[in-house]
């Protein structure tokens, strides 16, 4: 009996110490000196993605010349980059700002929910992009049949829905687990499989299903944006005029350049984290698809594509004029 209540009390002790624990995000860079220069480069970065990113929405929404499907679904991604970014990057600023590390055992479980939600998004998304560029051109006359409204809605609350299963199943499982003391992650945001590495408990489980996402999740996309484009060159190549095959290319590339961009910093991340034994170099390495490429992407888009470039130069414009009546009011006598 006394060996079975001892047993109830530990098991009461791990549950309590999981509620109470508090995880220490080492971030960056440890070195003081270097603080003021990262949440500089942190705010401005931070900055130029969410204003870059919602011109793009405020274009896409506003300007009837975009009112088409491709548009739809870079609002869409657009608006996943935001949530994505802001999931993570206040909460290293304010880090920054207070020299305080610390994160509440929920609110690491909640950065790496919804991070996980809005990452898998972006994934998706691009898979769905994909393919809507595949019926663009392998199947012209057939686009509007195919790729309709309704089924555009549909695919996007699909990306939704499956971001948001496993993002929940991942999150549900860390709560299985027993963390016994304060812990020390060697990033600047709850990864996932840091946070693994914490536990005291078997994580088997959770290592299984995390390897069976990433099969489905992530060699899945890809392996559907490479069939897609593999067959939008052989149509391409296909056209016997160069005018025609330089609006096919022109219709594909941007999209392209995000989709390499993404998928080339996530290769990097993960081949960098597998050659060097310095979790804080995977931490830096990280930067380039959780910061770096949403902030790249509005440029992508705005530099390589006609009809984008020229709705973002009327709002930009436009939001100089309202900032230039602001800096110069008028007086009246």
């Amino acid at each position: 009996m006394s060996l079975f209540s001892s047993r109830v009390l530990n098991n009461m002790e791990l549950e309590n110490l999981t509620q109470v624990a508090e995880f220490l995000l080492l971030g960056l860079s440890e070195d003081p000196q270097l603080q003021p220069v990262l949440f500089a480069l942190l705010l401005a970065t931070y900055l130029v993605t969410v204003l870059g990113n919602l011109l793009i929405i405020l274009a896409v929404s506003s300007d009837s010349h975009l009112h088409t499907i491709m548009y739809f679904f870079l609002s869409i991604l657009s608006l996943a980059d935001i949530c994505s970014t802001s999931t993570i990057v206040p909460k290293m600023l304010l880090n920054i700002q207070t020299e305080s590390k610390t994160i509440t055992y929920a609110g690491c479980l909640a950065q790496a929910y919804f991070f996980m939600v809005f990452l898998c998004m972006d994934n998706l998304l691009l898979t769905v992009m994909a393919y809507d560029h595949y019926v663009a051109i392998c199947h012209p006359l057939h686009y509007m049949v195919i790729i309709n409204p309704r089924l555009c809605v549909l695919l996007v609350l699909i990306c939704l829905l499956i971001s948001t299963v496993d993002a929940l199943l991942h999150t549900l499982m860390l709560l299985r687990l027993s963390f016994c003391k304060h812990l020390e992650i060697p990033h600047f945001f709850c990864d996932l499989a840091q946070i693994l590495k914490m536990a005291c408990s078997d994580t088997l489980v959770n290592n299984t299903i995390l390897l069976f996402a990433t099969i489905f999740l992530g060699f899945g996309p890809v392996c559907g944006i490479i069939f897609s484009y593999a067959q939008i060159v052989s149509s391409i190549l296909r056209i016997p005029s160069t005018g025609g095959k330089y609006k096919a290319f022109s219709t594909c590339g941007t999209h392209l350049c995000v989709v390499s961009l993404f998928y080339g910093a996530s290769i990097w991340v993960y081949l960098n984290s597998a050659v060097t034994d310095s979790p804080r170099m995977s931490a830096v390495a990280s930067v380039m698809y959780t910061v770096v490429t949403p902030m790249l992407n509005p440029f992508i888009y705005s530099l390589r594509n006609k009809d984008m470039k020229g709705a973002l130069r009327k709002h930009t414009m436009g939001i100089f004029s309202i900032l230039r009546c602001f800096k110069s009011p008028v007086v009246y006598l």
